[in-house]
């Protein structure tokens, strides 16, 4: 959800804009009508660890590759002319 917002009324209310940005809002900031500047949040990266990788693989099902090469194939025209 953005907002818009002029600069002064920004200013002048700054902890309640930086709580709106923590609960995942954008804040427009705006001079004489223009927007000049936004604030937003910063979603952290997320990283799954080597042994959580391993484990789902471990538990995913076999692909024979030439069948599935067989039926891409079989499926999806790939000459150039379409």
């Amino acid at each position: 959800m953005n907002k818009t917002i002029n600069e002064r009324e920004l200013r002048n209310a700054s902890a309640a804009g930086l709580r709106e940005v923590r609960r995942g809002h954008t804040i427009i900031g705006t001079r004489k009508g223009d927007p000049i500047d936004e604030l937003r949040p910063i979603h952290p990266r997320r990283f799954a660890s080597t042994a959580v990788i391993a484990e789902a693989v471990s538990r995913a099902s076999r692909v024979d590759a030439v069948r599935f090469r067989n039926d891409v194939e079989g499926t999806i025209d790939q000459s150039v002319d379409g």
